[in-house]
């Protein structure tokens, strides 16, 4: 019998993070506009389809139109996924958590850690920066 002192070793394909986001769909203007049709801040994952998987490669947000943001990576990646973000601040902290669930710099397309909306002095609420 285990005692409570033992330490369970879960393996990473059951300890797995989610993004919380609608998709993944091909990032084209056409499905863009189809899907996100307020404009408002939200965030996106960018990456493409492996059998059944959707491997992240870039983690994004907009503070204010998600659908135009979402635009200007249309022809750079070939699938997307997609959430509205109640604030500016919402959406700040979802890219903040999913920039660091799934690798930070060394796994993913973004070199530097996601930047504060523009006028604040909001930190990560993964690593205070």
């Amino acid at each position: 019998m285990a005692s409570k002192n033992d330490i369970q070793i879960i393996p990473p394909e059951i300890n797995m993070v989610t993004l919380s986001m609608k998709g993944p769909l091909e990032l084209t203007n056409e499905k863009i506009d189809e899907v996100i049709t307020a404009r408002s801040p939200g965030n996106y994952a960018l990456g493409y389809i492996e059998g059944h998987s959707f491997i992240v490669e870039h983690i994004g947000r907009s503070d204010t139109d998600l659908n135009g943001r979402l635009k200007e990576w249309v022809l750079h990646y070939p699938n997307f996924k997609w959430s509205y973000a109640r604030s500016e601040k919402a959406a700040y902290e979802k890219e903040c958590r999913n920039y660091h669930d799934f690798g930070r710099a060394e796994m993913l397309g973004n070199v530097i850690h996601p930047a504060k909306p523009d006028g604040t002095k909001l930190k990560c609420v993964v690593c205070g920066k």
